[in-house]
């Protein structure tokens, strides 16, 4: 409707129709609500093919402690995991990964235990030969076994024994029974271990004279 003494304004100009200033608004905004929609299902996607993603190590969490910090204010707590990584041909790493909630701590404690892996010599799937491996009060006894026999272990040990990639090995756990001192315990104890060829390197002899 024309108002008398005022120009006309134009059907553009009152933003009908779809092609004014409202119009434009409106289709700039479905266009960003659209654009932002699809990167949300590309970061789902991506995000799910990297929880799908088979991974090359083996991954053990052995213990979860739940633990408390004296504030000011109170007491804070907060979680400390301990977890062990290998890849099942003969590497293995332990770590303690700590957050304030569980599956961070074991996310922290996975990439840490990455970090500190060792080489362990295998032998026919057993270890060379008989050690003992310590850790303040505790104490872990490592034996070759034949073939058939399997793996012999508490939960701690046959956690690292199982990331390491040992197939046939008899052990025993001796003194402390704190998860935490197992774990590195058996480690000390397969950092221990040398070959035959090892001894005749450090010997400067043949493998046949140590023999």
């Amino acid at each position: 409707m024309f108002r008398p003494g005022r120009p006309p304004v134009s059907w553009a100009r009152q933003g009908l129709g779809g092609c004014g200033a409202r119009g434009r608004t409106r289709i700039l905004g479905e266009a960003s609500l659209s654009t932002e929609r699809t990167s949300r299902r590309e970061h789902r996607g991506e995000r799910r093919d990297r929880e799908e993603a088979p991974s090359e190590f083996i991954e053990h969490v052995v213990k979860v402690y739940r633990v408390a910090k004296v504030v000011k204010g109170g007491r804070r707590f907060s979680f400390s995991a301990v977890v062990v990584v290998g890849d099942g041909k003969g590497r293995v790493g332990a770590a303690i990964g700590k957050a304030l909630e569980v599956p961070d701590a074991i996310r922290k404690g996975i990439e840490r235990a990455k970090k500190t892996m060792m080489e362990v010599p295998i032998v026919n799937t057993t270890v060379p030969h008989e050690v003992v491996g310590r850790c303040d009060a505790a104490s872990v006894l490592l034996k070759p076994a034949s073939l058939g026999t399997g793996i012999v272990a508490g939960g701690p040990v046959r956690a690292v024994l199982e990331a390491a990639g040992y197939q046939n090995i008899l052990t025993k756990s001796l003194g402390s029974n704190n998860a935490t001192n197992v774990v590195w315990a058996a480690l000390d104890g397969l950092k221990q271990l040398k070959t035959v060829e090892t001894y005749a390197t450090m010997r400067g002899r043949d493998v046949a004279e140590i023999l």
